[in-house]
């Protein structure tokens, strides 16, 4: 064995001492050091992340640089971070095209905020570089379109609807398809139909996440969801108050119902950050927090209450774009780093999931 093979399997033994702190493993048996290259006493590699939302990047980073320069003979070390998210393993076959990942964002009540988390989660995992699709299921309150500030779809490529874009997001809704105001009185079977076109009749492309903006509730809407499409899991929101626990909990627990994995709990509207910075908590403390615990979930943030956040829903403008560097933009950021670990974690270990069985729920 060379001298430049002897160094690449001594940097290579140093690698495998840093770990992915979400995933709990080194990162040679994740399979993340990529393009390994020994010239002179220089290493280079690429470190390819399971998403590129990470929160722990610049850890790992530092951490693979400071394990290999400890490394006889390396003296400079070239590190490029990079990111290819794995895909859950589940099959989705009404889809024309791989959608690696699918989540869905539910809250047992209506008011919680669930569709503004849903369009700033979407728009963040954007803006990490992930390709990312938005469905609204919220048929009969499709806001998307408003929070996104679109209007209508370019229209077909003569098979399917080609969706609406912005911010790096393609996204489908309902409000699209029907005149602004109109009511739509549908029974079961007619949700059923929108849904299952939102999922064949879409040309969403490959996608490494596709977010579900779902209804309140526990009824049509989500049951004909879990039957057309094989989740990878889902999110509950709520606020703090004990009215509202109690309903995120139903939600939860129809997510366990259906074999659907619950990723955890956001708590939207957490407190009020007055001027003189002390916090008021106006629809309770830790409510949230305490559901998952109950429940054994990850809880996944805390989002307080800003009046910039309805700005960027009334303007189309998500509060992530418009204002990236206030509180609760980076709240809502960290959530969504949170959520995309979460979903790592459960594609990385796939092989101990269990899988969607919809016996007893109907026929797709």
């Amino acid at each position: 064995m060379s001298n430049k093979d002897n160094l690449k399997k001594s940097v290579l033994n140093a690698l495998s001492t840093v770990q992915d702190p979400d995933l709990h493993k080194d990162l040679v048996t994740l399979n993340m050091i990529k393009d390994l290259k020994i010239v002179g006493e220089k290493a280079s590699f690429r470190i390819v992340l399971t998403t590129p939302a990470c929160p722990m990047k610049d850890r790992i980073k530092n951490d693979a640089i400071d394990a290999v320069k400890k490394v006889p003979g390396v003296k400079e070390v070239e590190v490029t971070m990079d990111a290819e998210v794995p895909a859950d393993g589940k099959v989705r076959g009404l889809l024309d095209a791989p959608v690696k990942n699918a989540v869905a964002i539910a809250s047992g009540k209506g008011g919680v905020g669930k569709s503004t988390i849903a369009v700033n989660l979407a728009v963040s995992l954007a803006k990490s570089g992930a390709s990312v699709g938005l469905m609204d299921a919220d048929i009969y309150g499709p806001n998307i379109p408003t929070m996104m500030g679109v209007n209508k779809i370019p229209g077909t490529d003569g098979k399917k609807l080609i969706p609406a874009e912005a911010y790096g997001v393609k996204m489908i809704s309902i409000g699209f398809l029907v005149k602004p105001g109109e009511p739509l009185i549908w029974r079961g079977p007619m949700l059923h139909s929108a849904i299952r076109q939102f999922i064949t009749d879409v040309s969403w492309g490959e996608l490494d996440y596709l977010i579900i903006d779902l209804p309140p509730g526990t009824g049509d809407a989500q049951l004909s969801l879990c039957q057309s499409l094989a989740l990878s899991g889902g999110v509950i929101v709520t606020l703090p108050q004990q009215v509202s626990l109690e309903d995120a909990r139903r939600g939860l627990e129809m997510f366990r119902k259906l074999n659907v994995p619950v990723l955890g709990v956001i708590e939207n509207m957490s407190y009020l950050e007055l001027p003189d910075g002390t916090r008021m908590d106006i629809f309770g403390f830790g409510g949230g927090e305490r559901l998952a615990k109950d429940t054994g979930v990850p809880f996944l943030g805390a989002i307080p209450i800003d009046p910039l956040v309805r700005l960027g829903g009334d303007d189309g403008v998500p509060v992530v774009i418009s204002n990236e560097k206030s509180v609760v933009s980076q709240e809502l950021i960290k959530a969504t780093q949170r959520i995309a670990a979460e979903v790592s974690i459960a594609a990385i270990n796939k092989e101990n999931r269990i899988p969607i069985n919809m016996v007893g729920f109907g026929k797709k």
